[in-house]
């Protein structure tokens, strides 16, 4: 499974922004998915996931309340809404799909939150 993220750019503080994260090759094989970022000097952090059904999420305390995943299998793309954007969302966000025997990454979109 192939994975291409977009929507990532700059932004004020308090602003929003959505990324999009679209899945080619064998995405019915796709069990979970999920957003992750990485800012300079930092591990990388899980900030969402959703099953492949969509039914049920979990988010990064940091985010909770203020971004939303979802996904739409008939176009097999996962996004992430975010609003109320902080300088401390700066980050490089990566999408990451798995199944039962393999794990994928996007290349990553820069998201950057001006104060």
């Amino acid at each position: 499974v192939q994975l291409v993220e977009s929507g990532g750019g700059l932004v004020q503080a308090g602003g929003s922004l959505r990324l999009s994260c679209a899945a080619s090759g064998s995405t019915f094989s796709i069990n979970a998915m999920g957003w992750y970022r990485q800012a300079p000097g930092k591990q990388r952090e899980l900030v969402a996931a959703i099953t492949s059904g969509g039914g049920s999420t979990n988010y990064a305390d940091s985010v909770k309340g203020r971004f939303t995943i979802s996904r739409d299998n008939a176009k097999n793309t996962m996004y992430l809404q975010m609003n109320s954007l902080k300088p401390e969302d700066t980050a490089v966000y990566y999408c990451r799909a798995y199944g039962s025997s393999w794990i994928s990454w996007g290349q990553g979109t820069q998201v950057t939150v001006s104060s």
